[in-house]
């Protein structure tokens, strides 16, 4: 089999996919945007100026909060229902493709075994084409009936509107054997048809994954002991990391921005090149610590709330003290160090 895609079925199945990457994505772009932001306004001495005409960093906070805050929203949806939407459509999306894109290849002098109820042989086959030579086929697709059908040339082709494999052979022979004895037809043309679900009734994409669900569906876990009873306490731990991901990662957007902000007044006047290293090195601290919380939370030797939430308070602590001291006008002797270094790309000042 073969699948002729092309690049709008290849987009269809990615945006469909989309949804695992931007829940990750989401607030790492919600902290960029922010530090980003503020730093070249930091650089540019517009923070300096806002402060000289009487504006506090407190009151500045309002208008990254409202952003942070609606990352928190798109992130929320993605999260309760964009991945199990996404996921839903790219398995039946699957199916779909395999059902209407199929082209088959056979391959020459090979007693082809694979196709439900048949048995095919062609001495030399133009996979190009579709075009067959001294074909053989053996249909055993009927309970009564077993036909034998012998011809020298044939075609083969896939129907995508029915999504049926159709074997159109010519000026042959059928050797039909029934219950009162055999048969011998000749035929100018004779079709078989097979239709192409007989492929895919044993197709599974696998059972749905607690990281696939809903959010309904992952609370009607907790009432499913069956399904608990089934999988295992290993199954019943994924679950419970599972939600708690759910709701920790669409927060983190807000505490990523509300962090972003202190470090972004911390270290004005870096370029942005190397504001963009250090801003990714930071959620990279963040990732790491999230897929620590992860890992030992599925090994049941941290408990998932622990794991999960710990980087969100973490940083949210660390960013509140930091807007206190950038409010201050105070720095850090260590943020200070890094941020009179002289880096590339930045002017030395003597």
């Amino acid at each position: 089999m073969s699948q002729n895609l092309n690049i709008l079925d290849i987009g269809r199945l990615f945006f469909y996919l989309s949804p695992f990457f931007l829940l990750l994505i989401i607030p790492i772009a919600c902290m960029l945007s922010v530090f980003l932001t503020f730093l070249r306004m930091n650089t540019d001495r517009e923070l300096l100026a806002l402060k000289s005409s009487g504006l506090s960093l407190y009151q500045l906070l309002p208008a990254p909060a409202v952003f942070c805050l609606l990352c928190v929203l798109l992130n929320l949806v993605i999260s309760m229902y964009g991945l199990s939407f996404g996921m839903d459509r790219f398995r039946k999306t699957i199916l779909e493709l395999a059902r209407t894109k199929t082209q088959l290849v056979l391959q020459p002098g090979v007693f082809n075994k694979d196709f439900p109820g048949l048995v095919v042989y062609a001495m030399r086959v133009d996979s190009v084409r579709g075009e067959l030579s001294t074909v053989f086929v053996r249909d055993g697709t009927r309970e009564d009936i077993t036909a034998t059908i012998l011809a020298p040339k044939g075609r083969v082709r896939t129907d995508p509107e029915k999504g049926e494999i159709v074997f159109a052979l010519n000026n042959g022979k059928i050797y039909r054997r029934e219950k009162d004895g055999v048969s011998v037809l000749g035929f100018g043309e004779y079709k078989v048809r097979l239709n192409l679900s007989g492929f895919l009734q044993g197709f599974d994409l696998g059972e749905v994954k607690p990281k696939e669900m809903s959010w309904t569906r992952l609370r009607a876990l907790d009432k499913d002991t069956g399904t608990r009873e089934k999988h295992g306490a290993n199954y019943a731990r994924k679950v419970a990391v599972e939600k708690h991901k759910r709701l920790a990662l669409p927060l983190a957007c807000l505490v990523l921005g509300l962090f972003a902000l202190p470090m972004a007044g911390a270290f004005g006047g870096m370029s942005r090149h190397w504001g963009l290293i250090l801003a990714l090195g930071f959620f990279l601290f963040y990732y790491t610590l999230l897929s620590l919380g992860l890992s030992m939370g599925e090994a049941g030797s941290l408990s998932p709330a622990v794991g999960l939430w710990f980087p969100n308070i973490f940083f949210l602590l660390a960013g509140v003290f930091g807007i206190r001291i950038t409010a201050r006008e105070r720095s850090l002797g260590l943020l200070d160090r890094l941020r009179h270094l002289n880096l590339p790309g930045r002017p030395h000042v003597e």
